[in-house]
């Protein structure tokens, strides 16, 4: 039997040994990244309707719903958002064809820009293990029919999907812009197809244990994500010092402050570190990232700053230099003023 998915039973392993024969001393704080989830939570739920009414009024308390979420959490669901369910089933469907393909043909074979990727090639300890594999596609590289290989059918799927996304993205990004006193499009301009992604997630069926990552703790670094999952489970996020673990709601996409947003806003905006924790069943997700161009200057909307002003590609940097020295990433304090 071909087997497709990635040997992440042998890595983990493999990592398993490692830490037993060094008897490594943890880099993080294991409390943190093995938290017990205290509750499940129902993350706020906006109805995107309200952005189009007619009634000032219940548009500017959608406006509000909005940003209160993107204060407080962090993290907010929207429904009537604009991606029809037939869109997401064919997308769903295509995307789990390629990833039942044969592992060595989506690690050899430079399907969607060679831009596939599985667990953590920088982990040295099982808790920096993430569970999963996927396909992180630049926007600008998801038309080119050379990246599809036999999945052919995956493309014009994919292009609708990234087409709806991006534009959902963008009003959202708007729409928290606006509210703190910028012009609508004051992200537009920055943010740039090539440094926009699209990522394909499978988080295989893992054998081994509840505690296991799917996707080791982190913030997103750019300015939002919108991400669409199935019902398995295993979203969760840090509210209130406490792992929470977020309940899938079919109709729903769930929306996240990235890094960017919170230096940009100035604090106000909260970028949450969140993971997602490996389970006896397949999941599938696909995540929307909306950033700008690696030379764009990021500095806060407002005076004083609590950040100095960066751009993404030196963030980017620093942040890759973090996970290669410490084993994860730190992030926006690296920037403090």
């Amino acid at each position: 039997m071909i087997d497709s998915c990635p040997p992440l039973l042998e890595h983990y392993g493999a990592l398993l040994s490692h830490s037993s024969t060094h008897q490594q001393k943890p880099k993080c704080d294991d409390d943190h990244y093995n938290g017990t989830v205290m509750q499940e939570c129902q993350l706020p739920l906006i109805d995107l309707n309200g952005l189009k009414s007619h009634d000032q009024w219940e548009r500017a308390d959608c406006v509000k719903a909005i940003s209160k979420a993107s204060s407080e959490w962090g993290f907010f669901q929207v429904v009537n958002h604009g991606i029809s369910p037939e869109l997401v089933k064919k997308m769903n469907g295509e995307q789990m064809k390629l990833f039942k393909a044969p592992f060595e043909r989506k690690a050899t074979c430079k399907l969607l820009n060679n831009s596939y990727r599985w667990g953590t090639p920088t982990a040295t300890r099982p808790n920096q293990l993430s569970w999963s594999e996927a396909f992180h596609i630049p926007l600008t590289k998801i038309s080119e029919e050379t990246c599809y290989g036999e999945f052919s059918s995956l493309r014009e799927v994919m292009e609708e999907f990234a087409e709806a996304m991006s534009k959902l993205a963008r009003l959202l990004a708007g729409v928290l812009a606006e509210n703190l006193g910028r012009c609508r499009d004051a992200l537009e301009d920055i943010c740039d197809e090539s440094t926009c992604f699209l990522r394909l997630n499978h988080y295989p069926a893992c054998p081994v244990s509840s505690e296991i990552f799917g996707l080791v703790p982190h913030t997103d670094s750019g300015f939002l994500t919108i991400l669409c999952q199935d019902q398995v489970g295993g979203l969760q996020l840090m509210n209130n010092f406490k792992w929470v673990s977020v309940k899938p709601n079919q109709e729903a996409l769930i929306v996240n402050i990235g890094d960017l947003f919170q230096a940009w806003s100035n604090d106000i905006y909260k970028s949450v570190e969140h993971r997602v924790i490996a389970n006896k069943m397949d999941r599938y997700s696909i995540a929307y990232f909306l950033c700008p161009s690696y030379d764009a200057l990021i500095g806060s909307c407002r005076e004083p700053s609590i950040y100095k002003k960066f751009t993404f590609r030196e963030y980017r940097t620093q942040v890759q230099e973090d996970v290669k020295k410490l084993g994860h990433k730190v992030g926006l304090p690296r920037f403090l003023l």
